[in-house]
């Protein structure tokens, strides 16, 4: 088992997805970030179907440091309720894995 962790945002534009994942990496809060755009995301907001283009954020880091990154998530991003879903990695390449923990301690 492992403590190894992705997350799953949806960014509106490239600069709050650049901005995101920038702060992420300089506080050491993730090892890497892809940026998947655009993305089609299709949801109900407020009674009504939506439609958007994003930028789909999968961002890899450490159980431990979810709290962190919540909170600088919820500071940088601009959507009243921002997309954070937390999916725990159970197994995956030791030497990646040793990385990742080393770049975000």
């Amino acid at each position: 088992m492992t403590d190894a962790m992705l997350l799953l945002c949806t960014c509106p534009s490239q600069a709050s997805a650049d901005l995101i994942s920038e702060q992420l990496l300089e506080r050491r809060l993730a090892a890497c970030i892809n940026q998947l755009a655009p993305v089609s995301s299709v949801y109900r907001w407020q009674g009504k179907i939506e439609r958007a283009s994003e930028i789909q954020l999968i961002i890899k880091s450490r159980a431990p440091l979810f709290a962190e990154i919540e909170q600088v998530i919820l500071t940088l991003h601009p959507y009243e309720i921002p997309e954070l879903l937390m999916l725990p990695i159970s197994a995956g390449h030791g030497p990646y894995l040793a990385w990742l923990a080393a770049e975000t301690s």
